[in-house]
């Protein structure tokens, strides 16, 4: 679908998109190693049930219903910013090592700060994801140029690396911190409470707030730099934003839930296939695909081997790669 896909086609698609993601929301509360009837579902949060199965569905399956819904639409805004600000269709929330600044911060948090609980993870995670961001741009934009993209990817990869390095140090020397950091790392939606969800909320909606406001600045951008400028566009500061933005929004989704992959990779691209290159639909579109992916490979991951789970940063992937592999062949993704 071009860029100048009917206003109508756009809107169902996102109306189809919003339908779909009541439907995974349905399934991530009833579905699990205890069956649970819709209607028990409903009874449980309208009208206060009091029954083994309201019990589960408000204390165990709602938070992390909750958190899955605002992981995967700050990891499919990341990954759709980021791919436009790099113009590199490749690119995903880990090419600016936001993912593994996040695990560093949460293997010096385990290792040297007596940090035992995933609330506590969740700031240490943060911080080290923006700071990892910080440094990615400073390095990509020193020298002649600015922040180019391959300047950004290139200066993404050696923080990486980098990062990489230390986690393996501390992990390798701190052998008790190894099994609490690999609980965090696999990616998973259980275990996760209610306040987490309350802690990432403003952090979603100021990332969206920023991503939001440079959509006609990533246009520009698609069409290169120096046309970007001749439209009267402030480069430099739908950069700084649209980053920033990115930053807050991965940050906050992989400290909460763990490096869940592919869903900042596969989800722009399915978005744009469907409603075209403007980002003022494609963010909203990958805003809900994104929960729905992530909520249905959660669901897959508890039934797949009953009673054990799939953590569902395996079943991304697994379930993910597929459409990414059609788009490619049916040629459309865009270049």
């Amino acid at each position: 679908m071009s860029a100048a896909a009917p206003r109508t086609r756009r809107v169902l698609a996102v109306a189809a998109a919003a339908v779909a993601l009541l439907v995974a929301v349905l399934l991530s509360l009833a579905v699990g190693a205890r069956p649970i009837a819709p209607s028990a579902v409903f009874d449980a949060l309208l009208h206060g049930g009091t029954s083994d199965s309201a019990e589960v569905v408000r204390q165990l399956r709602l938070p992390r219903t909750l958190i899955g819904l605002m992981v995967g639409a700050s990891l499919a805004l990341a990954g759709t910013v980021l791919q436009g600000l790099t113009r590199n269709p490749i690119a995903d929330p880990g090419i600016l090592g936001i993912s593994q600044g996040a695990s560093v911060g949460v293997v010096l948090a385990i290792a040297f700060a007596g940090v035992h609980t995933l609330l506590g993870h969740v700031w240490f995670a943060f911080a080290g994801a923006a700071l990892a961001s910080v440094a990615v741009y400073a390095i990509g934009s020193s020298g002649r140029g600015g922040a180019t993209p391959v300047k950004l990817a290139l200066g993404g990869a050696a923080i990486n690396a980098l990062l990489v390095s230390v986690t393996m140090a501390v992990l390798t020397t701190k052998a008790a911190a190894l099994d609490e950091f690999r609980f965090w790392q696999v990616g998973a939606l259980g275990g996760r409470d209610a306040e987490i969800a309350v802690q990432l909320l403003p952090f979603l909606l100021l990332g969206t707030v920023l991503v939001v406001s440079v959509a006609r600045g990533l246009d520009a951008l698609a069409l290169g730099e120096d046309v970007a400028k001749g439209l009267g566009r402030r480069v430099a500061a739908v950069r700084v934003v649209g980053g920033i933005g990115a930053t807050i929004l991965t940050g906050a989704g992989v400290a909460a839930a763990g490096p869940i992959a592919f869903i900042g990779l596969a989800v722009p691209h399915i978005a744009r296939a469907i409603v075209g290159t403007d980002h003022r639909w494609v963010l909203p579109l990958a805003a809900l695909i994104g929960p729905v992916m992530l909520l249905v490979s959660d669901v897959a991951g508890r039934v797949l081997f009953p009673p054990s789970e799939v953590p569902a940063g395996v079943m991304t992937a697994l379930i993910g790669v597929p459409f990414l592999v059609a788009l490619i062949r049916r040629k459309t993704v865009p270049a």
